[in-house]
């Protein structure tokens, strides 16, 4: 296919405003899935995508479309999630493409997830198409939503596309408008091969299979490729597009979407982000890849099974691969043994992968409270960068410690008089710390704004604040697992909540657990597991007092041993409960 007949565009929206629907009816309508194999949200193959009606991972897919002309051009579709924890795989979707369509529900309008992706997509210097979907819906409202797109981002009148892509209105109209207004992409076929990896995945025959957009140049199979950023060379197994299923074809040519089967083993040899080059006649400058990504959230991630730990390990590196904002590191506890200290974007994305790792891995987990990312500054100058409770120094040689600050825009109906009264929406923008959007904020959210408002968030960077460790013990035995870093003002409280949910978690045993709440050498909560007690004095029907007093001074006794002995089993509701801070504020 000529350069110049060739279409590489994405889709963007908020969640649930009919990306994959709209993604289903171009399958359809270019003829590239039969009908007979047609099924809803057709790219979202995963089961948890299915079961939750989202997408997580961005898919690729190559179709054919004949305008009324009689010209054929080849569309490249990349598909792209719509929760505000899954935006990087937007970014890497963006930089693959010369358009984009942005979808409004035109129920619902403008949310905050649309303003996120659009400020990201003129970032790339995009042609976007904006597109108003669902307008058969009784309910729709096209006109305002029109209006609003104009107002957010100045969209002109003529300019916005009318469509539902369930019943197929305005379908055909869309993918010309696609053909006429995305630029065919710019790449030098006469160049050498460049080739930007934009996902990966792996395959136990095929090793780590990049899924490329070529800028320049084209690959064959059995050429020798090139990772520029190592120098690692191999010879290519496969090379392919995706129509939807990976169809392998003989050559992969400048301006195309496609795969390359590259045989490497090791999930560090090709990683997103990477230019690829041909070794016979490399390139000498790599294609800007993307911005590394820093992990906003941090979980310890232990196998229920210790036997289990190289399981674990291997799974996570699986997953890692093709899903570049997950971070590891091995971690060892003295309550759980050993696990990793894995750093996600979002609670989200926390909850996908801990799904994912049961799912297909197979594995029992006991996952700990999420935490945040601090900077620390140390009395002697220096910066360290604490993102488990239990690595904060000693106070003494901590000058300030900064946590994150989140940028929050709110888009809700204009029902409490917040904004102009001819306005249908509002946008808020606020700045609060990462560590209380943890707190259940989402839900506390979308309850008080009757499930209307939506939310966005970016990361603005580090502010110093009076922060102190709260260390939780166990029988007088710290868990570290269980240590959390909290305001000081609300330190004491959040102890206290703390305790009091252990204390319903965690089992009786055969002797008193204390369970205390500490701030350095300062206790300021405890609770109390009552022992189980055990009826000694079941057998003795009347007789001597003194031989019941013995009974129970030998109980007694048992119970003092017990409890020097003893060890506490912390359940995994005990780490949950950590979550549910702040449930009842």
């Amino acid at each position: 296919m000529e350069q110049q007949r060739i279409r590489n565009f994405c889709i963007i929206a908020h969640i649930d405003h009919g990306k994959s629907t709209l993604a289903d009816r171009f399958l359809e309508i270019t003829g590239t899935v039969r009908p007979g194999e047609m099924k809803e949200q057709f790219l979202d193959q995963m089961d948890l995508e299915r079961e939750r009606g989202i997408t997580i991972k961005g898919k690729a897919v190559t179709m054919k479309h004949r305008t009324p002309d009689g010209v054929d051009y080849q569309l490249n579709l990349i598909d792209t999630p719509g929760h505000v924890d899954f935006s990087y795989e937007v970014s890497r979707a963006l930089a693959a493409c010369e358009g984009a369509l942005l979808v409004v529900d035109a129920t619902q309008g403008v949310e905050a997830q649309t303003i996120a992706n659009t400020l990201l997509a003129l970032q790339y210097d995009m042609e976007m198409i904006p597109v108003i979907n669902k307008v058969d819906l009784p309910s729709a409202e096209p006109e305002r939503v029109a209006a609003e797109m104009e107002q957010f981002f100045g969209f002109r009148r003529d300019e916005v596309m009318f469509v539902s892509a369930k019943s197929g209105i305005g379908m055909q109209e869309l993918l010309n408008c696609i053909v006429e207004r995305v630029p065919a992409p710019k790449g030098a076929a006469d160049k050498p091969f460049r080739a930007l990896v934009f996902d990966s995945t792996y395959d136990s025959y095929k090793g780590i299979i990049a899924y490329v957009r070529v800028a320049d140049g084209s690959m064959s199979k059995h050429d020798r490729l090139q990772v520029m950023s190592s120098g690692r060379s191999v010879e290519v197994i496969e090379v392919g597009v995706f129509s939807p299923e990976p169809t392998p074809i003989d050559v992969l040519n400048a301006g195309q979407v496609g795969y390359v089967a590259t045989g490497f083993k090791d999930v560090q040899e090709c990683a997103v982000g990477d230019t690829l080059t041909n070794q016979s006649n490399p390139s000498t400058e790599p294609l800007p890849g993307y911005v590394e990504l820093k992990s906003m959230v941090f979980a310890g991630l232990y196998p229920a099974d210790g036997e289990d730990y190289t399981r674990l390990r291997a799974a996570l590196e699986k997953l890692k691969l093709n899903d570049a904002s997950l971070s590891i590191e091995p971690e060892n506890s003295g309550a759980l043994g050993f696990g990793f200290r894995c750093g996600f974007l979002g609670l989200m994305h926390l909850e996908i992968v801990q799904e994912r790792l049961e799912r297909e891995y197979d594995l029992a987990l006991i996952v700990t409270a999420p935490s945040v990312a601090y900077e620390v500054l140390l009395t002697n100058g220096e910066v360290m960068r604490v993102d488990n409770p239990s690595r904060l120094p000693s106070p003494t040689t901590i000058s300030e410690i900064r946590e994150p600050i989140l940028g929050i825009t709110i888009v809700t109906p204009n029902s409490s008089g917040l904004g102009d009264a001819e306005q249908a929406r509002v946008v808020m923008e606020y700045t609060m710390p990462l560590a209380e959007m943890l707190a259940d904020f989402y839900n506390q959210l979308k309850s008080r704004t009757q499930g209307y408002a939506s939310l966005d968030y970016t990361f603005e960077g580090y502010r110093a604040a009076p922060l102190v460790r709260v260390d939780i013990l166990v029988n007088q035995t710290p868990v570290e697992a269980l240590s959390i870093i909290s305001h000081r003002d609300n330190a004491v409280v959040h102890g206290r909540t703390l305790v009091e949910k252990l204390r319903s978690a965690i089992p009786r045993q055969m002797f008193e657990v204390p369970i205390q709440a500490s701030i350095g050498t300062r206790i300021v909560a405890r609770e109390t597991v009552r022992a189980m007690r055990k009826d000694v004095l079941a057998k003795c029907y009347g007789g001597d007092i003194t031989r019941k007093r013995k009974l129970l001074e030998k109980q007694k006794e048992g119970k003092k041993r017990m409890k020097m002995v003893g060890r506490v089993e912390v359940p995994q509701e005990a780490f949950l409960s950590l979550l549910k801070i702040g449930d009842e504020g």
